[in-house]
């Protein structure tokens, strides 16, 4: 009921755990809430939320509009829904060295057990997207150090991403992994990589986890994760997913709403009534309710 009794410390240190356990987690990206809650139910890893799916939910682009408060704030809502851990994508910081260890205090705050921080220029535009730029190697290893020495808690995870393989080719991509882990990152998000050799490429250069980026009309191919988990890949995101899959539902319930003038032919597609107060556990709430509010006029009727 209400929100997980499982603290951000706890989550934090299970995540470390599961990280060195050698087994592939799979985080799905929440869009709120609510499908943090599903995602939990459905038996996955992690949760992650997106950079780029705060900022569609805003009805904003993804090139840097957003800011900390209203991503801590939407990470802080769906991490406090779940009992598993959250990874947030924090953009480029929000500014600069001291923005940055700012920004990690302020989502260590909101509860998430990991973040990221990346290496492009600030604004920044979508890891999938052409004509990206990137920052000079010490300005990126500046960021990562950043983090880390924000951080109070440390089990939470700093992540390091380079989109550095777009602008300079894989094998920059490969030197610049190896030099934001001696910088202190825990672990690495290699961006936009082309093919299955491509991930095993980093994953061999570094000795911490490697993260896999399965968004959908994106520069890599939607692998499994058999072949992912192959490739030496640790953790594998699908940032975009759930907000496509629950939009697409939407425009076609919208379009049939106007063609047909009424839901009923979609009513079969919706998620039940049933299975909704299921997830929100309102058995929960009517018997919290029903134990503490038993205040009674009956004693007080006469005189």
């Amino acid at each position: 009921m209400l929100y997980t009794t499982t603290t951000p410390a706890a989550k934090r240190a299970a995540f470390r755990e599961r990280l060195r356990s050698g087994e592939l987690l799979q985080l799905p990206g929440a869009f709120n809430p609510l499908a943090a809650r599903l995602i939990q139910d459905k038996g996955f890893d992690g949760v992650y939320v997106s950079g780029a799916v705060v900022a569609a939910d805003l009805g904003l682009p993804d090139v840097g509009l957003t800011t900390l408060t209203e991503v801590a704030t939407r990470a802080g809502q769906i991490a406090r829904m779940t009992d598993l851990p959250t990874l947030v994508d924090a953009d480029t910081g929000f500014g600069e060295a001291m923005n940055m260890a700012r920004t990690v205090q302020t989502l260590e705050d909101a509860g998430v057990a990991g973040l990221h921080v990346e290496d492009q220029v600030n604004p920044k535009r979508c890891g999938h997207l052409d004509g990206k730029q990137v920052v000079d190697e010490p300005t990126a290893l500046q960021r990562v150090r950043a983090a880390v020495a924000a951080r109070r808690d440390e089990n939470l995870l700093v992540m390091a991403r380079t989109d550095v393989r777009a602008v300079a080719g894989l094998a920059t991509a490969v030197a610049r992994a190896k030099a934001l882990v001696d910088a202190g990152a825990d672990a690495i998000f290699p961006e936009a990589m082309r093919d299955l050799a491509e991930f095993e490429a980093v994953a061999s250069a570094v000795d911490v986890p490697v993260l896999a980026n399965m968004t959908e009309f994106g520069k890599s191919e939607l692998f499994t994760t058999t072949q992912l988990a192959d490739a030496g890949v640790a953790l594998v995101i699908y940032p975009v997913s759930l907000l496509r899959l629950a939009m697409g539902a939407a425009e076609r319930g919208l379009d049939a709403l106007r063609a047909e003038g009424s839901l009923t032919g979609q009513v079969e597609h919706m998620q039940t009534r049933a299975r909704l107060y299921e997830l929100l556990d309102y058995g929960a709430y009517s018997a919290f309710d029903t134990g503490v509010f038993d205040f009674s006029l009956d004693d007080n009727l006469h005189g």
